[in-house]
């Protein structure tokens, strides 16, 4: 090849670098590579080669339900952008041969601190919904959040797993349907309470509704909010009342429900969806167990404010009283290194084992953990670190 050949090689690439034609470009290229060259879960690079596949594989209306917000989706964007804050401090010389990814909770063992976050509906992700996210989970011995909201029943899912799953209790607009939900869990030997507080009030999911309105099939009965909606097809209302029920959780919700919970059951009890210090304080006075720091990942409320973001005011408010656990757009072991660096004791993910799941069923369950857990032991390692316990806001490196 001449000189002025590739001069003129460098000129273009140089031009097509720039040009805002590439950002439109490549990503449609990596969603065709991965769809022609990942052909089983073990092939995934990351578990966002699972997200392209599982957006083939879901129908529109149900992965607009998974992937979306609330309003313009821009607090999806800010939990991915309260990571970038934070860099490591990578350290060199020190025998990391053997990383330990186990941690205890609540005096029990779980071989990673990566949880499977409580996600809804998950058989419309795949026919076996939550009970294939369960025998990837009890096989890999990763705790299970159920969703209150679940197609396949905690008896189900428990006899899947295996081992540790909690109940996650929505309360609905009558809050008494939440107290029979958490009897019926009590009963059923689930590990823990997990009340989810987020939901009052309400906004508009609007990429949920636009994949809706995509979609050839007749999504209104799955996907309508408000009068309408059909609790009927949700296991843990099974034998419940649904004559008036109609939302996730009630809008005169007090903390004096967490009285009202324990009076039905002694399951140990966390609330999901701590935002505040003020909030964070307010729960260890009134006894819970643990808190979920949570925006419920960008679905809760559009306030621009990452979970990452408020994990440091909330590590000062709780003082190592409780476990603090957090969600909201982890996708990497990096981030959850993060979270574990300021002060989590766990972390949970919600859509990459969602997006297993769509794209593989059980064995992308399986993937997406692995993954995580893969790149949470090279981080550790790249940091000097053999176990979680040695995890500390030490190795974080904060970026302006």
């Amino acid at each position: 090849m001449g000189k002025p050949e590739t001069e003129s090689r460098r000129h273009f690439l140089r031009f097509l670098a720039a040009s805002p034609l590439l950002a439109a470009w490549l990503p449609a290229l990596a969603q065709q590579r991965v769809a022609s060259e990942v052909l089983k879960a073990s092939d995934a690079l990351n578990v966002f080669e699972l997200e392209s596949i599982a957006r083939r594989n879901i129908p529109p209306a149900h992965f607009g339900y998974l992937s979306g917000g609330v309003l313009d989706d821009r607090t999806i964007t800010s939990n991915r952008q309260a990571f970038d804050a934070w860099g490591l401090r990578a350290r060199r010389l020190i025998d990391v041969s053997n990383v330990d990814l186990s941690i205890r909770l609540f005096g029990k063992p779980l071989a990673s601190p990566v949880i499977l976050s409580p996600v809804s509906s998950q058989r419309a992700f795949h026919p076996h919904g939550e009970a294939a996210a369960a025998r990837a989970a009890g096989k890999r011995k990763a705790l299970q959040i159920l969703s209150g909201l679940t197609t396949v029943s905690l008896e189900d899912v428990m006899a899947a797993h295996g081992g540790e799953v909690w109940q996650q209790i929505y309360t609905s607009n009558r809050p008494e349907a939440g107290l029979k939900i958490a009897a019926r869990a009590d009963a059923a030997g689930a590990g823990a309470l997990v009340l989810t507080v987020d939901l009052a009030g309400g906004m508009r999911r609007e990429t949920k509704v636009i994949g809706a309105r995509a979609d050839t099939r007749d999504c209104g009965a799955c996907h309508r909010q408000g009068p309408g909606y059909d609790f009927s097809r949700k296991k843990m209302f099974d034998g419940i009342d649904l004559a008036g029920i109609f939302a996730g959780q009630s809008d005169s919700l007090t903390w004096d429900y967490v009285a009202r919970l324990r009076d039905v059951s002694k399951k140990r009890l966390l609330v999901k969806g701590i935002m505040t210090a003020e909030d964070a304080a307010i729960a260890v006075r009134r006894g819970v167990d643990g808190i979920i720091v949570s925006n419920h990942g960008g679905r809760a409320e559009e306030s621009l404010v990452g979970t990452l973001d408020v994990l440091p005011e909330i590590v000062a408010a709780v003082k190592g009283k409780i476990p603090i656990l957090i969600d909201g757009g982890f996708r990497r072991g990096t981030d959850v290194f993060k979270a574990l660096a300021l002060g989590a004791t766990a972390v949970c993910i919600g859509r990459p084992y969602c997006w297993g799941l769509g794209a593989f069923g059980e064995e992308g369950v399986n993937a997406a953990l692995r993954l995580i857990d893969e790149e949470l032991a090279s981080t550790m390692r790249q940091t000097g670190i053999t176990s979680i316990a040695g995890i500390t806001k030490t190795s974080l490196s904060k970026r302006n």
